[in-house]
């Protein structure tokens, strides 16, 4: 395995992050465990969660994956060996079965409080804001409509001093931000410049794949300029790019065959360039997966890749992946694909 650190930080992470959004719904209780026990003897000290998961959210499963890390931590014993992120879920309709969801106070108080009960933990170590408050562009939405009416009212000072708190009783260590754009990042960095008392964000936990390297478009400046760390989620593209999806017929527990409403990924353009990227990978003797995987292990500005996986085959892959080193030839035809048809996604 090779580590990284959290920006500002001494905490030693793992350049894979396990990330664990299936368990609950596409995955059980004792395959959530399986994988943990798998990573962590690989050298996966970083977990990632959120209180929403798994995904597709649903009210009857609510928080079950966090649940699942919990019941880990307390059969193995094995909290302290394991870097811990999780989520607080935004505004959104799809959430209101949570709470009063957003981030007053009470609403951050709570979910910390209901998290750190389920994942039968004494602290977290990173908590990260899932996504934003005000209407902006994320979750597969391409740029930022400036017409539609936004009744939100800045409380960005208000959150952070929530959060800092919550640092303080010891019950949070850093935060960080998730589906975030360069103008609410710099809004919260500037903010904890000016008020030092405040705690600064160390990562933003954002979209970053073959098909989809928006992040390089004004977000890669702040996180080198600002050193906040990128941690990548849907790598693969919802799997796509494992290129099960490029076959006639679909695979039938695939996540896309599941959920055909999660089509970010699934555009004529995104195929077209998923076909010319597993060309490139066959050429080179590669998987599509681990060549892409492997791509977003070298970017400058990664703090860390969040692999995700149903079964323990597409687990170990994506996990040894990293070890897998890309050569000037198949990066310039990364480069080439992606001159020709660039960000297909979302």
């Amino acid at each position: 395995m090779k580590y990284t650190r959290i920006p500002h930080t001494n905490i030693r992470v793992s350049k894979i992050c396990l990330g664990t959004m299936t368990w609950g719904r596409q995955n059980t209780e004792s395959e959530g465990h399986e994988q943990m026990d798998y990573a962590l003897d690989q050298g996966v000290n970083f977990f990632d969660t959120a209180e929403l998961y798994p995904i597709p959210p649903k009210k009857e499963i609510y928080a079950v994956t966090e649940e699942i890390i919990g019941s880990w931590f307390k059969k193995t014993g094995n909290r302290d060996k394991v870097v811990l992120a999780s989520k607080i879920a935004g505004r959104a309709d799809f959430t209101k079965y949570i709470r009063t969801t957003g981030f007053s106070k009470d609403s951050i108080i709570s979910a910390v409080n209901g998290s750190l009960q389920r994942l039968q933990t004494d602290y977290i170590d990173l908590y990260q804001l899932h996504w934003p408050e005000r209407n902006t562009n994320y979750f597969g939405q391409r740029g930022f409509n400036s017409q539609i009416m936004d009744p939100w009212e800045d409380n960005i000072h208000q959150i952070l001093e929530t959060l800092r708190d919550l640092i303080k009783e010891g019950k949070i260590r850093h935060v960080g931000l998730s589906n975030e754009t360069p103008w609410g990042t710099m809004r919260y960095l500037e903010e904890s410049k000016v008020h030092q008392d405040l705690p600064r964000m160390l990562t933003i936990q954002n979209p970053y794949s073959l098909l989809n390297r928006l992040f390089e478009v004004g977000l890669s400046e702040v996180a080198t300029r600002e050193s906040i760390g990128l941690l990548a989620y849907s790598p693969m593209a919802f799997g796509v790019l494992s290129g099960k999806y490029l076959d006639e017929i679909k695979p039938r527990k695939g996540r896309l065959t599941l959920f055909p409403h999660y089509d970010r990924y699934s555009s004529d353009n995104s195929t077209k360039a998923t076909q010319q990227y597993q060309q490139l990978a066959q050429y080179h003797g590669l998987s599509l997966a681990q060549m892409s995987l492997a791509f977003v292990n070298t970017r400058p500005f990664l703090t860390s890749n969040i692999i995700g996986a149903t079964t323990m085959e597409q687990l170990k892959e994506n996990i040894a992946s990293i070890d897998v080193d890309l050569s000037d030839e198949v990066l310039d035809g990364i480069e080439a694909i992606h001159n020709a048809i660039p960000n297909p996604a979302p």
